[in-house]
């Protein structure tokens, strides 16, 4: 009857990771540059958890008494996008990256997306979601061509006008992408991107849906399934795991994310809930939010003590996040980074886990729990934090 929750924060890195210069990242440091540029944060609650452990964090002063097990974790997968993260944290390493396309796709891939959806392309080049639509918005709109984006990230990005295009028409169009972009151009996500408003007030619209590849290997999702453990999927989860053994509620805020989180936390008889809290990354992050960022943080930490009053005797609830994105630097992008774990219940040991050497421990940790078979990668850390 145990219960695990392993909440992402989307973004919320902690410090540039060991190899961050070889990916233009270094001096990233999404929580420790935020709070910084604030003169200090307060955090209360997370500071109660030990978050000021887990870095130099101003105004989240280090405690001799946290009310969680503290630490941090490097990437071992190369990249930095949401989908190798979460595949990392559910035990499943990559040996290559993802592909990317800084300067645009291939003219033999546009041609053929171009000729199987019956529409032009516009674009085709790397760039920030608003700004292109900024750029090429009245276009799509005269024309009914498909704004196709990418970013430092392996990703396919198709944007339209809801009322240019519908929304279905997009989607369907993102699944013949999908189908389209295999090995060598297999990208980790194709994204649909439906937007509306009028030139100067264009604005991206809660659609948007992921069509990730399926993970290469078995994953904490595929152990739990075949030991016939329930998931429950909070966030666009489903999406970054191609719906293999999650579902899931897609959440447009924070505070979505939260509500559904405690719901769970509510209703949940045992299993594992896994929910990605988009915000940080999506809202804040890409587009250098500082001050959106920093209330989101304060919103979380709000949010905290109505969360963890849901967690009961047995229940193991881990927060950490699956790269950074670091609002204070120059890029939109994604950030290489090491992640914070905070480890909370009733019966966790508050003891400090150093700097781990993969997010795979994380999955890997929650497997032992569970009681199901170990994963490929990781290693456990429940016998340093679980009273039994």
């Amino acid at each position: 009857m145990r219960r695990a929750a392993l909440i992402v924060l989307d973004g919320v890195g902690i410090g540039a990771a060991a190899d961050a210069d070889q990916y233009g990242d270094a001096g990233s440091n999404t929580l420790g540059n935020v709070a910084r540029q604030a003169g200090g944060l307060q955090l209360p609650n997370l500071e109660r958890l030990g978050l000021g452990c887990c870095g130099d964090l101003p105004g989240i002063a280090p405690t001799t008494q946290a009310g969680a097990a503290y630490g941090v974790a490097e990437p071992v997968s190369p990249g930095k996008d949401s989908t190798t993260g979460h595949w990392e944290l559910c035990g499943l390493v990559l040996n290559q990256p993802f592909p990317t396309y800084p300067h645009g796709f291939p003219a033999d891939v546009i041609d053929e997306f171009a000729r199987r959806t019956g529409r032009g392309v516009l674009g085709n080049k790397a760039a920030s979601g608003t700004a292109i639509l900024d750029e090429l918005g009245d276009a799509h709109c005269r024309t009914g061509d498909w704004i196709v984006y990418t970013s430092a990230d392996s990703v396919f990005q198709v944007a339209a006008h809801e009322q240019t295009v519908p929304v279905a028409e997009l989607y369907a169009a993102c699944r013949t992408a999908r189908e389209l972009l295999q090995p060598p151009h297999g990208v980790s996500r194709v994204i649909a991107r439906p937007f509306v408003g009028s030139p100067g007030a264009w604005t991206r619209t809660a659609g948007r849906k992921d069509f990730s590849l399926p993970p290469p290997g078995a994953t904490l999702l595929d152990h739990l399934a075949q030991a016939h453990v329930p998931r429950v999927g909070v966030g666009k989860v489903d999406d970054l795991f191609a719906g293999r053994n999650i579902t899931s509620i897609h959440t447009p805020t924070n505070a979505d994310a939260y509500a559904l989180i405690e719901g769970a936390l509510l209703s949940m008889r045992r299993g594992l809930l896994l929910a990605n809290v988009i915000e940080f990354d999506q809202t804040w992050g890409h587009r250098n939010d500082v001050r959106g960022f920093q209330r989101g943080l304060l919103e979380l930490d709000q949010m905290l003590p109505r969360l963890l009053a849901r967690v009961r005797e047995d229940d193991l609830v881990i927060f950490t996040a699956d790269h950074g994105n670091d609002p204070t630097t120059p890029s939109t992008d994604h950030s290489r980074e090491v992640v914070p774990i905070l480890v909370v219940g009733p019966r966790v040991r508050p003891v400090p886990l150093g700097r781990r050497r993969s997010y795979a421990d994380v999955g890997q940790t929650i497997a032992e729990f569970l009681g199901v078979a170990p994963l490929t990668a990781g290693v456990s850390f429940l016998n340093e934090v679980w009273c039994d």
